[in-house]
């Protein structure tokens, strides 16, 4: 069976256009019988990066409570990673980066040990045989363009934890006029229905 893992990093709610591409690409796993677990990341924030995480997040008996809650959600938080075939990412351009709910998830999976190690010849992704699907929304055009930081950042950092099959759906010029907002997410609806 199919174990797929959504993540929607959108803080507009259901009023987010990635929200909603992910929404119909997590129904159509269902209708194949998936077992899908689901992410809201704006909807129940994860912590940010701080001094006090990075000391969570390498454990021991020395934990404050706080630092124990830490360490339990991250563990969690890479268990389903591991346990995905397929994760889907919602990625929306803000400021031409990823939301910050997004870079918390990754600060909170990418873990020497656990998603990555380090060998004599460099660093080695320990997520192995799983695929990516990267819902990327924008209000203006940015593929392949200098202005696009978003996918390279998440190739690479996807690729750093083992998972290199990776499928990136645009849905740009959302902010264009409503024709050109539709096109683009009738285009990436069928796009997205074509990888499942």
């Amino acid at each position: 069976m199919t174990s797929v893992l959504t993540l929607k990093s959108s803080i507009l709610g259901e009023h987010s256009s990635s929200s909603a591409l992910i929404d119909q690409l997590s129904n159509r796993y269902i209708a194949q019988h998936a077992k899908v677990v689901s992410r809201d990341l704006a909807a129940e924030p994860l912590p940010v990066l701080s001094a006090e995480v990075i000391l969570a997040l390498q454990g021991g008996d020395e934990l404050s409570e706080q630092q124990r809650k830490v360490f339990a959600l991250s563990n969690r938080l890479v268990d389903e990673l591991k346990a995905a075939n397929v994760v889907v990412i919602a990625a929306p351009m803000y400021n031409f980066s990823i939301p910050t709910q997004l870079k918390n998830w990754l600060d909170l999976v990418v873990r020497a040990g656990l998603t990555f190690k380090y060998s004599e010849q460099g660093p080695v992704g320990l997520i192995k045989d799983t695929k990516a699907i990267v819902v990327t929304t924008r209000g203006g055009i940015h593929k392949h363009a200098a202005t696009d930081t978003q996918i390279p950042h998440l190739m690479v950092v996807l690729g750093f934890l083992g998972i290199t099959d990776v499928e990136v759906v645009y849905a740009e010029a959302l902010s264009m006029g409503d024709e050109t907002a539709k096109q683009q997410m009738d285009a990436a609806q069928e796009q997205l229905a074509a990888l499942v």
